[in-house]
């Protein structure tokens, strides 16, 4: 059942009492990750959770289709309402486990709708520091990397074909929205796709815990106007085929016996080397 709210005078915002209503299809099975993973690319969809990620996501220009909010959000998401277009569904609590299939802690959610991604090259035209990800397939790890890379001025990032998808639910959230903030792109064929990173003037560094590979901080500290970093995934690292087409092989000095670090912290301890 769906009637209009009475606390606000958005001709969008309505009350919703039923899980079932097709208006809240956007929002149903939101841990169902292999389902969520295909539909929502193939729907043009992703889903923003929290009034940062939504605020950052509506500052990044991502148009949004609806919101779904807790009755105590309502006043604090007052002046996005009223703002967008989009329909606005109040629900209870309850109503919004039921549809999504977990407790929504923020009590804010907001389906939002994808751009198209740019070329690759169009994003090396701009750029002076890029990250490149082969195979990180783990969200929070896509969401980690990006914050850092956010936050430590890398100015693009490029995906191989297998990696996670930046805007599904739980790279967003645990980006906190950083992954608005830092355009990326998809290289088409694996690792062929690395030479138009090379043609763009980047020199590629793999980076790796191999004995052989040199100090991180001995390539980034030579003032070099373009780099492109190339990380692996958790565990398995850049491939065979990735470390032979890097230029040069890099890796962060370790103590104590530590062979290496998580891919996301030693993500930032790389974007720092490179971009200081």
């Amino acid at each position: 059942m769906v009637t209009p709210f009475s606390g606000g005078a958005s001709a969008g915002l309505v009350t919703v009492d039923d899980p079932d209503d097709p208006r809240l299809s956007d929002y149903t099975g939101l841990t169902d990750v292999e389902l969520r993973r295909k539909r929502e690319p193939a729907e043009g969809l992703f889903i923003a959770e929290g009034e940062k990620v939504i605020r950052r996501a509506r500052h990044a220009g991502y148009r949004m289709r609806s919101m779904l909010l807790s009755a105590k959000w309502i006043d604090v998401m007052r002046d996005v309402i009223d703002e967008v277009p989009a329909p606005v569904y109040a629900v209870s609590p309850e109503l919004a486990e039921r549809v999504t299939g977990y407790h929504v802690h923020r009590g804010a959610l907001a389906s939002m709708q994808r751009k198209p991604l740019p070329a690759p090259e169009e994003l090396l035209a701009a750029a002076r520091r890029v990250v490149i990800m082969e195979s990180v397939n783990d969200h929070t790890n896509i969401g980690a990397i990006f914050r850092s890379a956010a936050a430590l001025g890398m100015d693009a990032v490029l995906l191989s074909p297998d990696c996670a998808d930046p805007l599904y639910r739980r790279s967003v959230k645990v980006s906190m929205g950083a992954v608005f903030a830092v355009p990326y792109a998809r290289l088409e064929n694996w690792p062929q796709g690395l030479e138009t990173v090379r043609d763009a003037g980047f020199p590629l560094l793999a980076l790796t815990p191999d004995e052989k590979a040199v100090p991180l901080d001995t390539v980034a500290t030579g003032g070099q106007g373009r780099t492109a970093l190339m990380l692996g995934a958790e565990g398995d690292g850049l491939s065979t085929r990735a470390l032979r087409a890097a230029d040069e092989w890099v890796r962060i000095p370790m103590a104590h016996g530590v062979d290496s670090l998580n891919v996301g912290a030693a993500a930032a301890v790389a974007f720092y080397a490179v971009t200081r």
